[in-house]
């Protein structure tokens, strides 16, 4: 009989159901210096840390959408194929394209999903910056907020907005009321990363549908 490798990617060696979570990821010119190598390196812990949790390392998916300019850096895989990626900071701070993007890939993984018979958690948006978005009079900024918002509304997806030194806090606060936008104290993206990652796991240990209460964000954030 074959070996399964926990963590594949293919659902019929892995049926687990699904934790996704998109990192939309603000790599503008602003970021350059101590704060892109910081949240560098904090992806390095996201990784480390869900690879300590063998029921993670088969339910937890990860995608890394980056913007300045937009990209998918990374598209959905599990965590034990999750590479950190190295970011480069330059550019500017096109927030809607890059919100879009995370939306339109949640969407589609959900789809894939259900066709293949896979259960799946709310999955998670979870948007880290230090700016303002330099889209905010774009098509796709609107269309952004719409379908965030929508998407929260219906249960479709969680919203989650970080805002680095400098971050527009009130820009962040319109996309999905009546959740608040976290402001990171410092540079602790070490922190940041190690809550996101116990967070993914106490999900990834539940069943979708069941309500898990999350750990403060305390030690790395203020409101």
């Amino acid at each position: 009989m074959d070996q399964i490798t926990f963590g594949t990617d293919s659902f019929s060696d892995n049926p687990e159901p699904r934790c996704l979570c998109v990192l939309v990821l603000d790599k503008s010119g602003s970021m350059s210096g101590q704060p892109i190598r910081q949240l560098n390196s904090g992806l390095v812990i996201l990784k480390d840390e869900l690879m300590q949790d063998s029921l993670a390392q088969k339910r937890v998916e990860l995608a890394v959408v980056s913007f300045g300019p937009t990209e998918v850096t990374q598209s959905y895989v599990s965590a034990t194929n999750f590479i950190p990626p190295e970011l480069q900071a330059n550019g500017d701070t096109p927030m809607g394209s890059a919100l879009l993007k995370a939306v339109e890939l949640i969407e589609s993984r959900k789809a894939e999903y259900r066709t293949n018979g896979i259960r799946y958690f709310r999955p998670w948006l979870f948007l880290i910056t230090d700016g303002s978005p330099t889209d905010m009079n774009s098509p796709e900024w609107s269309d952004a907020l719409t379908k965030i918002q929508t998407g929260e509304a219906s249960k479709g997806l969680a919203f989650f907005g970080i805002g680095v030194q400098g971050a527009d806090l009130a820009t962040l606060n319109t996309i999905c009321p009546p959740k608040t936008a976290l402001s990171l104290e410092g540079l602790k993206f070490a922190e940041l990363f190690r809550w996101l990652s116990s967070s993914l796991k106490s999900v990834s240990q539940s069943q979708p549908g069941e309500g898990v209460n999350l750990a403060p964000p305390t030690g790395w954030a203020s409101v």
